[in-house]
């Protein structure tokens, strides 16, 4: 394991079980009871790194979290990856995220925003993650790569590298960051939910018609990587999540309709 994969596991990736010594053993980002330590925020189409820092910096300032590590998509955005000291369910990450939306990128058309985990669109008992990075993407030749706060701007036209990103920069970038501890992480979604529930107050009775594609997120792309971890599971507990915005628990009991009997 280089030093990069090293990181990116302390970071992100799920642990063994316990007696492991807190070793990485799970390929992706959904561990085998559908819990995450990962979550990430997209923005794109287009790339605006001035809403998208205002999550950055807001976290920090005003919900006094880590700084989320910031990465280019390789195709069309901007990222926040999120990483949490223990796992949580992805229906109280999908709250989390949603939250931060809702406070800070409240003008923003949600088709523009990505949060994930999510579901796919397309085929509702999908649970999806986003796909690693650094990662080419097949049809462009171009990267995703996690880049430094004072480089991101120069990223909004191309939020790409041309070439594959150097592995020990990389490293060095994730180096720099924590994760956030489940005390922080629970007081954060205290501070958030008084704002989301002002915000859901206003637009709950158009929830319904609203029938936001993949539950706040933007449709399924390329960048995903579908989990198949009782994604029942996961739309149940998103529904029945008192944290979790009314308009993500709709879209939680359509996708569970079809497949009730």
């Amino acid at each position: 394991m280089n030093r990069l994969q090293s990181e990116v596991c302390r970071l992100y990736l799920p642990r063994a079980r316990a007696g492991q010594d807190g070793a990485c053993d799970e390929p992706g980002l959904i561990d085998a009871d559908g819990k995450v330590r990962a979550m990430v925020l997209e923005l794109s189409r287009p790339a605006d790194w001035e809403s998208i820092s205002k999550v950055w910096q807001g976290v920090q300032v005003d919900l006094d979290l880590p700084a989320p590590a910031i990465a280019v998509s390789g195709v069309d955005g901007y990222q926040l990856w999120f990483s949490l000291s223990a796992p949580v369910p992805a229906a109280q990450a999908i709250a989390f995220l949603d939250a931060l939306r809702l406070r800070y990128l409240g003008e923003v058309k949600p088709q523009c925003i990505g949060l994930m985990p999510t579901v796919d669109a397309a085929s509702p008992l999908q649970v999806l993650h986003a796909r690693r990075v650094p990662a080419p993407q097949a049809h462009s030749g171009h990267w995703s790569a996690f880049v430094a706060p004072d480089l991101a701007p120069v990223f909004a036209e191309e939020p790409w590298l041309d070439i594959p990103p150097n592995p020990d920069g990389q490293a060095n970038l994730l180096a720099r960051l924590v994760s956030i501890p489940p005390a922080d992480f629970d007081l954060a979604l205290e501070r958030l939910r008084p704002a989301a529930a002002a915000v859901q107050s206003v637009t709950a009775s158009s929830a319904a018609q609203a029938a936001v594609a993949g539950m706040g997120a933007m449709p399924a792309r390329p960048a995903l990587q579908g989990e198949w971890l009782d994604p029942k599971r996961f739309l149940l507990d998103v529904m029945n999540s008192d944290a979790v915005d009314l308009h993500l628990r709709i879209e939680a009991a359509k996708a569970l309709l079809p497949h009730i009997g």
